[in-house]
């Protein structure tokens, strides 16, 4: 980094913004009103139109939100797409088991066009992800695709009781698709989806769509660019890890989204390398031109960011003086997400809801106890002019002035490659 880039000691470093994405959600409720899913719709949208970009931005901030509410938790995720963004590869980004793909009508049927998205419905359904559509899937040009819904969703804005009683009928001996009554806005049209047999719901008379403020943590496009051009010279998992240590909104990105529901691990990611050879090298590069896409903001990443890479890896390599490999691994992780709370503007017993870390890592952060929390007061002395902290800390250590200033220009050094 530049000398205009490097904190003054003295003054608190600046506090860096996450950028915000507009979410909309409203409840999909069961005959006992007890929510099943959520619909959600992208706010943040500011050219015209629906496009591909943007289904692909609202799975993606959904599931790397940053925030203290869970969008979606265990619930189902229903989105709409458009055909274009059906085949992008940022659906091999999630668990499909929670996921319905909200799939709309052709613009002018053709059963000759109704055919050719047939094979990609197909795949999509046999991964596992739900298909829903509008009740034009119910006209005999989309017959098709019938046997594929999951759900059927009949609008009561626009269909008169006598077309309802009809559709639901065809749709029951021809589908074994769950039907959902939307724009349900009274209580007369609510009865009358149930007494034909209708058990899922969605509309105003449940829930009028919340909107929430998904604040998003953006990494570096420089940091994201070096990602990709390794991932596709199949580098090695110790290259791949260097990137994401390098770039605290990288790595926070990674941990955040590999550990939400919405991916489907079973077990809790506490550490880079895990995630990178969890992942695999296809689903990394989908990840990373996903970022790419969605990155707002160019140039070095913020100050703030650049310290919590330095003091990862001052503490790291201090670590490695005094402990064995798998306390240093955790005293990067340590340092890297020492100031997760000023990036993300909240608490950092909250910030740290939002990822797992070891206990020894949490421990640090939060008390500043145990081994990394006594290296992470040495990190902060080091870079303060408080002298007596200074020491203090680096006798509770065992550590020489000489290998702490050493270690510190090698981190300070190490910081830099990523920007030059």
């Amino acid at each position: 980094m530049s000398s205009s880039d490097s904190l003054d000691p003295l003054s608190p470093p600046p506090t860096p913004q996450p950028s915000v994405a507009m979410i909309a959600r409203q409840a999909i409720v069961n005959s006992q009103q007890a929510v099943i899913g959520y619909e959600l719709f992208n706010r943040s949208r500011t050219g015209p139109g629906h496009t591909a970009a943007t289904d692909v931005a609202l799975v993606f901030s959904a599931l790397s939100h940053a925030g203290t509410e869970d969008l979606v938790g265990k619930k189902l995720l229903f989105v709409n797409c458009t055909h274009e963004s059906l085949a992008g590869g940022h659906l091999e980004l999630i668990d499909p088991d929670k996921v319905v793909l909200e799939i709309p009508p052709l613009g002018h049927v053709a059963t000759d066009e109704v055919g050719t998205r047939l094979p990609m419905l197909a795949v999509l359904r046999e991964r596992g992800f739900h298909l829903a559509f509008n009740h034009t899937v119910l006209q005999s040009a989309y017959a098709a695709w019938l046997p594929l819904a999951d759900y059927i969703k009949l609008d009561l804005s626009v269909l008169a009781p006598d077309q309802l009683a009809v559709l639901i009928s065809y749709a029951g001996r021809h589908s074994q698709a769950e039907l959902v009554a939307e724009k349900v806005e009274t209580a007369q049209q609510y009865d009358m989806a149930s007494s034909h047999g209708i058990a899922l719901f969605q509309g105003y008379w449940f829930a009028r769509p919340s909107l929430v403020q998904a604040r998003l943590v953006t990494p570096s496009q420089t940091a994201i660019l070096e990602l990709i051009s390794l991932v596709r010279k199949q580098a090695s998992t110790d290259a791949i890890e260097e990137v994401l240590k390098k770039d605290a909104g990288l790595a926070f990105n990674l941990m955040r989204l590999i550990n939400s529901s919405g991916f489907g691990m079973t077990r809790e990611i506490t550490s880079f390398r895990q995630a990178v050879m969890l992942m695999g090298l296809k689903k990394l590069f989908r990840w990373a031109a996903l970022l790419l896409t969605l990155s707002r903001n160019g140039g070095p990443p913020p100050s703030v960011g650049s310290t919590a890479v330095v003091r990862g890896r001052l503490m790291e390599l201090l670590a490695l003086e005094i402990f064995d490999q798998e306390l240093a691994d955790e005293a990067f992780v340590a340092g890297i997400f020492s100031l997760l709370d000023t990036m993300l503007g909240m608490p950092m017993e909250s910030a740290l809801q939002l990822i797992t870390v070891p206990e020894p890592v949490s421990a640090a952060l939060l008390r500043r106890e145990g081994p990394l929390g006594k290296l992470l007061l040495l990190a902060q002395a080091c870079e303060s002019s408080d002298d007596g902290a200074f020491d203090h800390a680096a006798h509770a250590l065992g550590l020489s002035s000489s290998q702490i200033n050493g270690a510190h220009l090698q981190a300070l050094a190490w910081a830099d490659q990523v920007e030059d």
